[in-house]
């Protein structure tokens, strides 16, 4: 394990979206520079930055059409390599986002591979053999080249998939991992995450990192890949991170990665806690943890000192915290999230409760959209996002006359943006609820959720009570107090667990 992930905070950037420094409406590269002191403030030692490639962004950013150049409309090389020198200084660490399974149809490897006659990128992207070719389940562009063939796409018609092969080949189109095209695509996925790691950021987050390989149901070949990306980056690159965007830990863990997210979709059942209607962490939920807490005990289970599982209190593909749970409920998130293992991820604006906004598509992100709106941080213009006039901006701001801001919270100890910074140094004060280390839950559904952390001989009890009336807990366990949000006493053998409660308690 890379030590400094021991114990890292991250911070996600959408950088569109966070600070504004040259009046045109979008944010950049510069802006995030000027504000890492205020992530730093929060307690954040790591960032995550959303793609900043270069691209015609009909998927905002995710369609690459060129990964060893800085979007113009972020700034240049020159200015990431500052951004890096400028986390470095202040002992914080910064990942790019990765895009390795397709590019944008406007990148000029696409647009080699489309030409008639063959060249060295003709089997970089997914053909079939000719155009009358419609291979059920699976997405197509079709009749737009001169070559005679359909692209496979990933996701969005603008995404052509790149080539890394097919574990089990089954139609004549269909290339094997170790053909020319395949091998020849990754090695250049290599030479990529080398030209930024050599400038200076200190690894990346995977996206769609398991569905490289096709037909490969069990993740074997994709598994075999990532092994190949781990030794080239052992051998030269050796403190390099990479964060999967996989959803089962077991097997990203053992890819090579150090960290996989529980998604918003599939089996992790951690939506039910803070991000569905009826959340188990809001006062009038519906959804209990008990799933929850069957899958994670289980990933727990299969990745026992091969790395983090680390989760996330939304990000850019997610409907805001805010939508599900009121101020108390977010609260009680930061809490459960600040004394679980792995490495917290706090999406940009959620340390302030910002609000999630019903917007039309922009750049792709329809439903996501209103998750990408501009930081706030202060109440002049813009939010102080931009010094653009309103029509400019990349998003509109929040019309809500309760729009939370940076500014209006610095000095409220009571704030969202304080408790988040409570919670932070509280858990970097205390070894057993950093990253590392075991958690065992005392209770396993209903009310409350009570769980154990244990690491560098240190004990730590939590008990988390989120719903609208107060409990109790029986339990020998006591010790001193070293948090508290609401109310929460011990007497006559039990804690007594106010409404929307919680407290660490040292044993």
């Amino acid at each position: 394990m890379v030590k400094w992930l021991e114990n890292a905070v991250f911070y996600e950037i959408y950088p569109q979206s966070f600070y504004d420094t040259n009046g045109d409406g979008i944010g950049d590269l510069q802006g995030i520079i000027e504000k890492l002191d205020y992530i730093k403030s929060i307690g954040c030692n790591a960032l995550w930055i959303n793609p900043c490639f270069d691209s015609p962004f009909q998927d905002a950013g995710y369609d690459v059409r060129d990964y060893y150049k800085i979007a113009p409309r972020y700034g240049t090389n020159d200015d990431a390599k500052h951004l890096f020198d400028e986390v470095h200084k202040r002992d914080m660490h910064v990942l790019l986002d990765l895009v390795p399974g397709h590019t944008s149809i406007e990148h000029e490897w696409f647009k080699q591979s489309a030409k008639a006659e063959k060249n060295e990128y003709t089997d970089r992207f997914i053909w079939t053999s000719n155009v009358w070719q419609y291979p059920t389940n699976i997405r197509l562009i079709s009749g737009l080249f001169e070559r005679d063939g359909n692209a496979v796409i990933n996701f969005f018609s603008s995404q052509p998939a790149l080539n890394y092969g097919y574990y089990e080949p089954r139609a004549e189109w269909e290339q094997p991992m170790d053909a020319p095209g395949p091998k020849a695509t990754l090695e250049e996925m290599k030479r990529i995450m080398a030209f930024w790691l050599d400038m200076g950021c200190d690894g990346f987050r995977v996206d769609m990192a398991a569905s490289l390989v096709k037909n490969d149901e069990q993740r074997i070949g994709v598994t075999k890949l990532w092994h190949n990306v781990r030794a080239f980056l052992d051998e030269k690159f050796p403190q390099a991170v990479l964060v999967s965007e996989w959803g089962e830990p077991h097997e990203s863990l053992n890819a090579g990665f150090h960290m996989d997210f529980l998604l918003h979709f599939g089996e992790s059942h951690y939506t039910n806690l803070y991000h569905e209607k009826g959340a188990y962490f809001s006062k009038d939920a519906t959804l209990d943890s008990a799933a929850f807490i069957k899958t994670y005990k289980s990933y727990m289970e299969k990745t026992a000192g091969k790395g983090y599982i680390c989760l996330p209190t939304g990000n850019h593909d997610m409907v805001r915290l805010s939508n599900f749970v009121d101020a108390a409920g977010q609260k009680l998130a930061f809490a459960f999230q600040m004394s679980m293992p792995g490495c917290p991820f706090i999406y940009y604006g959620d340390e302030i409760a910002m609000n999630y906004q019903q917007l039309v598509n922009k750049e792709g992100g329809y439903f996501r959209t209103g998750s990408r709106t501009p930081m706030q941080w202060n109440n002049e213009k813009n939010f102080g996002f931009s010094s653009a006039e309103a029509e400019m901006l990349y998003l509109p701001t929040d019309p809500s006359e309760n729009a939370p801001c940076v500014a209006a919270q610095e000095n409220d100890p009571d704030s969202m943006l304080n408790t988040v910074r409570d919670l932070i140094a509280i858990r970097k004060a205390n070894p057993a609820l950093q990253n590392g280390g075991s958690v065992t839950f005392l209770t396993e559904g209903g009310y409350p959720l009570v769980y154990l952390r244990e690491n560098a001989g240190q004990r730590i009890l939590v008990l988390v009570n989120p719903s609208a009336d107060a409990v109790t807990y029986k339990t020998d366990l006591v010790g001193e107090k070293i948090y508290e949000f609401g109310t929460v006493s011990y007497e006559n053998g039990a804690y007594h667990i106010g409404a929307q409660s919680a407290a660490f308690i040292v044993l």
